[in-house]
């Protein structure tokens, strides 16, 4: 059963879909629906509700962030989803990013790092009534190979490179999409793999988030967390 009004705020949703995503090159008709459909402000502490809908990245719990709506669409508009895709996500957060996916492909596994996270995101998938996320807590950069693979893998945080976990974990024809360079700037990355597991790399420009730790990202006792944020213009 769904405990609120998904209604809620619905017209500061709609001039955050037409000015923030329409007003840029968000294009893809499922995605503005599911940013139009799934309500942010659900996803952020009660102080932070009032800027819910404003263009920026917003603080959440154990130092971490809920990116801007404008690049939670571009992400998932870079995967190119089908509604029959199984889809990974790498960094819960939290739990934005996984709920607009489960309004647009079939099966969603995410992973959190951080137990908090996981457990708020629990909470407010329940309360939502999106049943076809399953979330695992753990080291997202090893992926998770007991429900590959992947028609699509996302990954929230920027890592140093590329895991090689998640590239053996996506299917042929599959898409990637992660944020790679250092700690303060990266470059947003599309990787496929083609039908003879070669990749295609394209970079679709400057990010900045927050750092990917785990066994094939950063070392988390040397990081010091900032705001995820956009920089494409």
């Amino acid at each position: 059963m769904i405990n609120v009004n998904l209604n809620e705020r619905l017209p500061e949703r709609e001039l955050m879909v037409q000015t923030q995503l329409i007003g840029r090159d968000i294009t893809d008709e499922v995605i503005i629906n599911a940013m139009l459909t799934v309500p942010r402000h659900k996803f952020v502490s009660e102080d932070q509700q009032e800027y819910a809908y404003d263009d920026s990245p917003l603080k959440i719990e154990v130092g971490q962030t809920i990116s801007q709506p404008y690049i939670v669409a571009l992400m998932a508009q870079t995967l190119g989803l089908k509604a029959s895709d199984k889809v990974l996500e790498i960094g819960t957060g939290s739990g934005y990013s996984a709920a607009i996916l489960s309004r647009i492909a079939q099966n969603i596994y995410t992973i959190e790092r951080h137990e908090v996270l996981a457990y708020l995101a629990k909470e407010r998938f329940k309360e939502l009534g999106y049943k076809n996320i399953d979330l695992h807590i753990g080291d997202g950069t090893l992926g998770w190979l007991e429900k590959a693979p992947f028609e699509a893998i996302l990954v929230t945080a920027g890592g140093p490179m590329i895991p090689d976990s998640l590239i053996e974990q996506l299917a042929v024809n599959g898409r990637l999409v992660i944020p790679v360079g250092d700690k303060a700037e990266q470059k947003l990355m599309r990787v496929t793999k083609t039908e003879t597991c070669e990749l295609k790399e394209e970079n679709l420009g400057l990010v900045r988030f927050v750092p990917l730790i785990g066994s094939e990202g950063w070392d988390g006792s040397k990081i010091i967390t900032s705001s995820n944020e956009s920089i494409r213009k």
